[in-house]
């Protein structure tokens, strides 16, 4: 996992202790829901010290995203909800081993359940509201083979379908813009760092971790009062 996590996670937690210690406000719930679009990193590794010279990568494509999220107010800048989020992206695997290669095509969804903090930079009564989200939940990995690109020699493939849970960290920037009726527009740019099962497949085998970064929009609704 690279270090923009953690420094990043490290300032919400911060800036959450410190506004902790304001009064509480009426703990209004709220629930929504979001769609957009989710973007997956690559990974690639090359060998050249064996007999042959290995290479392996995949490459993702954009696929899509939803979020279905509850949650309450602590205070008048602090908010916990859950999230399940759901994303799928189409992913191609490539390898090559001397004059021996395949690239193969695969559809691969996520599900996870995460749960975050909020720290909104104004208070309830505003109607737009900024914020930074640090998290952590589970998600689960599922692939499955849709077909070979190319394949040139006799390499071993990828299994037909494959699966991982792994423990997943989420951060994201955003902003609800909210009206009187207590309804609101939200707009979320998140990454979700998590163990990388595609890498786990290359040969030579990948090393990064994986980022799910996602841009979404949707809908709020708040119960309760807002000020």
């Amino acid at each position: 996992m690279g270090r923009s996590f953690p420094r990043a996670a490290a300032t919400v937690a911060s800036c959450i202790v410190l506004a902790g210690g304001l009064p509480a406000a009426d703990p209004g719930f709220f629930a929504g829901g979001l769609c957009g679009i989710s973007t997956l990193s690559a990974d690639a590794r090359t060998s050249l010290g064996g007999a042959e010279p290995a290479a392996g990568a995949y490459k993702p494509e954009n696929g899509s995203a939803v979020d279905v999220f509850a949650g309450w107010h602590a205070n008048g800048y602090i908010s916990f909800q859950g999230n399940y989020l759901r994303n799928t992206n189409d992913v191609a695997i490539t390898s090559i081993l001397g004059s021996a290669s395949f690239e193969q095509a695969r559809r691969s969804s996520q599900d996870a359940f995460m749960g975050d903090a909020l720290l909104y930079f104004r208070d309830r009564s505003s109607w737009v509201r900024p914020y930074l989200s640090a998290g952590a939940g589970t998600v689960r990995i599922d692939s499955r083979a849709t077909g070979l690109l190319s394949n040139s020699g006799s390499l071993p493939l990828p299994p037909p379908e494959f699966s991982a849970t792994h423990f997943a960290f989420r951060v994201a920037v955003g902003i609800d813009i909210v009206s009187k009726s207590n309804w609101g527009f939200r707009y979320s740019f998140s990454e979700t760092m998590s163990g990388n099962p595609f890498s786990q497949q290359l040969a030579p085998r990948g090393q990064r971790g994986l980022a799910n970064f996602q841009n979404l929009f949707g809908v709020v609704k708040y119960f309760g009062h807002r000020s």
